[in-house]
């Protein structure tokens, strides 16, 4: 069953969006259970950019707010971009420090799930490490790196992305921890996350390479990290050369059952 179709909110010219009071309600509402759910669960460097941008809570933050700290912070900023937009952009955006935010936010009856990243998920679960600058490095060769791959081969090489900015665990004294903007935006990735029921493997960018995952599910498997630094040392090695070697060697076995085919 087909979601509610979102389109993004205008922007000005100054950059800032005339939210309506529904909209700001449900982002005080995901924000207020999403800065509980995480305590003990979201890596150190998440806080400490959450005390950083020091989100409203009773409010959407607008975006030239978040930039005027972000670039301080790392040279980054934020870019609102329409719902959906094509592979090249939302590279080209990241290969020059922009990170795209569609201007929407998920309905009342869809709170607890969509699809789509709206601005809480982008917002929320991105911008607090975009203060990080080894986070934010990685994010800015990532993209450059994608450009430089065959357009056909840009879905395997994000998985690299997917395993690490949107649903990557760091292991640290404590503990593992998350940092994934996927993980840290989503009530049930949170608690999921680190339980008992998900595989947790290290991270390995050939088998990250050869991994396939599905957007419309609880993530299965997770792949963790042992500090920021290695997201950085990642793109040092020869990605291209690996992303055909994952080619040659094709697909691991999925840790998940294929997609239920919905009735016409």
């Amino acid at each position: 069953m087909k979601g509610h179709t979102y389109i993004s909110r205008p922007v000005d010219q100054h950059g800032y969006v005339q939210w309506s009071d529904e909209e700001n309600k449900t982002w005080s509402i995901l924000v207020e259970r999403q800065s509980k759910i995480i305590e003990g669960k979201a890596c150190d460097a998440f806080f400490d950019g959450l005390a950083l941008l020091d989100f409203p809570t009773d409010r959407i933050p607008q975006i030239p707010d978040i930039n005027r700290i972000l670039s301080k912070a790392t040279g980054w900023g934020v870019e609102p971009v329409p719902a959906i937009i094509q592979p090249k952009e939302f590279f080209t955006l990241l290969a020059n420090k922009r990170f795209p935010a569609a201007t929407f936010i998920r309905i009342p009856e869809e709170i607890d799930y969509i699809e789509e990243p709206d601005i809480f998920h982008e917002i929320y679960g991105h911008t607090p490490l975009l203060s990080n600058q080894n986070y934010a490095d990685f994010m800015e060769k990532f993209g450059k790196l994608a450009l430089q791959a065959d357009p056909k081969d840009r879905s395997r090489l994000f998985r690299l992305f997917w395993f690490t900015i949107e649903f990557g665990l760091l292991n640290t004294e404590s503990g593992l921890r998350a940092y994934g903007g996927g993980i840290l935006s989503s009530i049930g990735e949170t608690q999921f996350c680190l339980s008992d029921k998900p595989t947790v493997q290290p991270f390995d960018v050939l088998t990250v390479l050869r991994t396939p995952y599905r957007i419309d599910i609880i993530q299965p498997l997770y792949f963790a990290i042992n500090d920021f630094s290695d997201l950085f040392s990642i793109l040092d090695q020869d990605i291209l050369g690996l992303l055909s070697t994952s080619k040659t060697l094709g697909n691991n076995p999925p840790f998940y059952p294929p997609k239920e085919k919905q009735a016409s």
